[in-house]
């Protein structure tokens, strides 16, 4: 059974710093590109950052310079360091994974994060 967890969500000040992370089960993690996206209510998910296997990343333009994207393999577990927080970065953000191996992906159940003026 596929699992994602992500945690590291929270209230933050505007300007502040977070930490997501999201640890994988049930999947060949080495060989799965990991993802970031983030939605607001009434809005479609907005992919905020990427990172394959071999660890080539991409980002967003509203995130570049804010946002990184990190994998550790040897842990299963994809992070998003969030620097320079702003208002509009609030969202539920979550975790996705696409192994190269099987045509299904996977969803995290989300995580919070509140960013306040």
């Amino acid at each position: 059974q596929v699992q994602l967890v992500e945690s590291g969500g929270g209230l933050v000040q505007a300007g502040g710093s977070l930490r997501l992370s999201c640890a994988a089960s049930g999947i060949i993690f080495s060989i799965s590109d990991m993802e970031w996206y983030r939605q607001v209510p009434q809005k479609s998910r907005e992919l905020v950052a990427s990172i394959t296997g071999g660890a080539t990343t991409n980002y967003a333009d509203s995130v570049k310079g804010r946002f990184t994207i990190s994998r550790d393999n040897a842990k299963s577990t994809v992070f998003l360091q969030m620097n320079s927080l702003k208002p509009e970065d609030t969202a539920v953000y979550y975790c996705h994974a696409k192994p190269l191996y099987i045509v299904n992906d996977y969803w995290g159940q989300g995580t919070q994060v509140t960013v306040s003026s």
